[in-house]
């Protein structure tokens, strides 16, 4: 009989990136079925709203097989037992972002035993961007189309022009 694997990969995505991209086409060849799961970020400012950010992710894969993108709010956990995935997704970009990943690895691993964490690190040309550095670069009038993809770089800019003209 053969096996079903969904894994999840959840952040804020705020926006997202390619770094972001690379990270679940990869995912799309290893599962079944791959989640982006677009946290509403209650503990993060948000520059696009939870729908606004789902609707980018959605645009930016889907050309991408297999890949779904849908928002959640609340525990982590309660997505992934509810979406019956075996695996989480979590990109590795540099020697800072592992201690927090494996703090947090081993948390997950506490609250869902019988799910696995799996990191992959995104590819070099992508190793260096997070949404963080976009939306400030956006934000000072800086391009970052080479760092997103065309349809988010647009949603940044009006964002941006938005925000400047109030």
């Amino acid at each position: 009989m053969p096996h079903h694997l969904t894994a999840v990969y959840p952040g804020t995505f705020d926006p997202i990136t390619l770094g972001h991209e690379d990270i679940v086409r990869r995912a799309a060849q290893l599962f079944d079925h791959v989640i982006v799961a677009v946290a509403a970020g209650h503990h993060k400012k948000a520059l696009f709203s939870v729908d606004e950010r789902v609707d980018m992710a959605r645009h930016a894969l889907s050309d991408a097989p297999g890949v779904e993108v849908v928002a959640f709010h609340g525990l982590l956990r309660d997505f992934v037992i509810a979406r019956g995935a075996k695996a989480m997704v979590r990109g590795l970009r540099a020697v800072t972002d592992f201690d927090y990943e494996f703090q947090l690895a081993g948390m997950n691993r506490t609250l869902m035993p019988d799910v696995e964490t799996i990191f992959l690190a995104p590819s070099d040309k992508f190793q260096y961007i997070s949404s963080t550095l976009v939306r400030e670069i956006a934000t000072l009038g800086g391009e970052v189309d080479q760092f997103v993809s065309p349809g988010v770089n647009q949603r940044l800019l009006d964002k941006v022009r938005s925000a400047a003209a109030s």
